[in-house]
Parts: C-alpha cells; sequence; structure tokens
C-alpha cells in the first residue's frame, strides 16, 4: 500500500493566496505609475485636440452698435424690441449680452450698453 503525505506548509501557503484580508493597495511605485498613465493620457488629448482652439490675427467684422444708458424701467428685451426686427428679439438679445459680458438679463439704472444696429 502507498500513502500520500500532504505538509502544513503547503496547505498554509494555499490559505494565505485564497483570502485577501482588506481592501486592495497600490505601493508607492503602484501610485506613481498610476499618475503617470493619467498624465500622458491627458497630454495625448491635448496634443489631439489643441489644434481645434487657434486663433487667427485677422479683427472681426466691426458691428455697428450705439450706446444706450439704461432708464428705470427698462428691460433687455425692451431695448432690444426697440432696435429688432419682427421675430427677432431673442437674437438681438443674445448679441447684447455677447456684446457685454452680460451674464443673464440683470441691467441697472445708468448703465451704458452697446446694442447692435440691425
Amino acid at each position: 500500500m502507498s500513502t500520500i503525505g500532504i505538509t502544513a506548509g503547503f496547505d498554509s501557503r494555499l490559505d494565505r493566496v485564497r483570502s485577501i484580508d482588506g481592501p486592495l493597495k497600490l505601493t508607492r511605485r503602484g501610485q506613481v505609475v498610476v499618475v503617470a498613465v493619467f498624465l500622458m493620457a491627458a497630454l495625448a488629448l491635448m496634443v489631439v485636440f489643441g489644434g481645434l482652439a487657434t486663433a487667427t490675427k485677422d479683427a472681426g467684422e466691426p458691428l455697428p452698435v450705439k450706446v444706450v444708458e439704461v432708464q428705470p424701467g427698462d428691460t433687455l428685451y425692451g431695448i432690444a424690441g426697440d432696435v429688432a426686427g419682427p421675430g427677432e428679439v431673442r437674437d438681438v438679445v443674445h448679441k447684447i449680452e455677447q456684446l457685454n459680458s452680460l451674464q443673464g438679463g440683470a441691467l441697472q439704472v445708468g448703465d451704458k450698453i452697446a446694442v447692435p444696429l440691425n
């Protein structure tokens, strides 16, 4: 008859492989690799899409404007309605906001704003 013996060291190594205690933690070298990979991916994206954001030396077409001083009761839509054609009020409001770098339609009495002439 034959017998097979299993040593205790073999069993303990299998137990260590089977059970992982706690969350997975990166070593210092692993952290550096993750950061380096992220930075290289970000650089690659900037190189690929960077050409889309170019400026030219040519000036844009000057837009004829008039300066209007805001009076009590004036609104952005009211001012735009005075210079816009029928059905163009929203477009003129948008142009006024762009010309004057306005965030929303808040106006203060006495403000001077540029209004496009159509």
